[in-house]
């Protein structure tokens, strides 16, 4: 199968996103291909990437001096004593500012490996090769970068867009059930707020692509990319319209510090709680009809994806999540700035409402 090419345009930089099988093993013809010369390159990966498809980068990038940087991809890693520990390895091997660092890994080691990047003499080349189907269809296109810190989640980063993103579908079969569901998150979302069509896809094809079968899934992460393209393209430093993708983040970012990052609940599990809880915000405050609203749950009760705060919280959370969204970097005021839905590809942003407001929403939510 021939691989789908992407184009994403953005002031800062142009660059391709390749989606297909087997990519990895042609990276060079990649690089060369879209006139990326470099003679080192610090691989930064993720120790859960199968040592097979490591082999295949290295055996296609044979002729360049490769330094590996195994890293432990976990939100509490996330941090500067990783960024620190990179940049380390960059200036004892000397590396110039047309030499390269490759990520290889979740959106995590993706997050890192761009911030990394993004500072070190001010920009190094960077190449992106998400191995988790969160990460293709989310992390990887836009440019975010970030590391967390005791007070929330990515509040420290740059933008910093990639030369090139290579979304081998391969990585995937090594993947737990539980990491394809994550992935299938971003995909949801992106439905919600931009495309019905593409909703009803999901809904038709919902087996298939957990299944990882072609050219179902091929096709999600392609229509996913799609979207975030065309609002990044418009919006590359969230200024507005690119804060529609933040739809269920503030909710879903509160839920993992309030669980302080543990396994409980990885990103894209918070994801999917946040956005049923802004679904169901949406229908309280009268926004969202019903006939959307009881869709979009049956197809996450249907899909067996995590949709119920209770299996997770209690009400003797209420107080520490609302503190943490309170520290949402989405924030402008002392209020808390929700992104909400109207309709299913129509969703609003720049929704403002105070603590109160929203503990009593959880009040309500918990005693039901």
């Amino acid at each position: 199968m021939k691989p789908i090419k992407l184009i994403i345009n953005t002031k800062s930089q142009k660059y391709p996103i390749f989606i297909g099988e087997n990519l990895v093993s042609g990276l060079i013809k990649f690089t060369k291909n879209n006139s990326i010369k470099f003679e080192k390159c610090l691989l930064v990966v993720d120790k859960k990437v199968p040592s097979k498809m490591l082999l295949k980068i290295r055996k296609s990038l044979k002729n360049k001096k490769i330094i590996i940087y195994n890293f432990h991809a976990n939100e509490k890693n996330k941090n500067q004593k990783t960024i620190n520990d990179i940049t380390k390895i960059l200036l004892k091997n000397n590396f110039s500012r047309k030499d390269c660092l490759i990520s290889v890994g979740g959106g995590i080691t993706g997050d890192i490996g761009g911030f990394a990047a993004s500072i070190f003499k001010r920009g190094l080349c960077f190449i992106n090769i998400p191995t988790t189907l969160l990460a293709q269809v989310d992390s990887s296109v836009g440019g975010k970068t970030g590391i967390n810190s005791k007070f929330g989640k990515n509040l420290i980063g740059s933008f910093y867009q990639p030369k090139l993103v290579i979304s081998d579908s391969d990585f995937l079969k090594s993947l737990p059930k539980r990491e394809i569901i994550c992935g299938y998150g971003e995909i949801l979302k992106h439905s919600l707020i931009r495309n019905k069509n593409f909703y009803k896809f999901l809904n038709k094809n919902i087996t298939n692509i957990l299944n990882l079968k072609s050219p179902s899934i091929e096709k999600a992460i392609y229509e996913s990319c799609k979207i975030k393209k065309l609002i990044v393209e418009k919006d590359e430093k969230e200024n507005e319209l690119r804060k529609i993708l933040n739809f269920g983040h503030t909710f879903a970012h509160a839920y993992e510090a309030s669980l302080g990052f543990s396994k409980k609940l990885n990103h894209g599990e918070a994801v999917l709680l946040g956005m049923s809880t802004a679904l169901n915000f949406s229908f309280k405050k009268k926004l969202l009809n019903r006939n959307d609203y009881d869709s979009i749950i049956n197809h996450l009760k249907i899909s067996g994806l995590p949709f119920n705060l209770k299996n997770y919280f209690s009400k003797k959370n209420i107080h520490n999540i609302i503190s943490f969204m309170t520290k949402d970097k989405k924030n402008y005021t002392n209020k808390i700035n929700l992104i909400l839905l109207k309709k299913i590809g129509n969703p609003i942003i720049n929704n403002e409402y105070n603590k109160r407001e929203i503990k009593l929403f959880f009040d309500k939510l918990f005693n039901n």
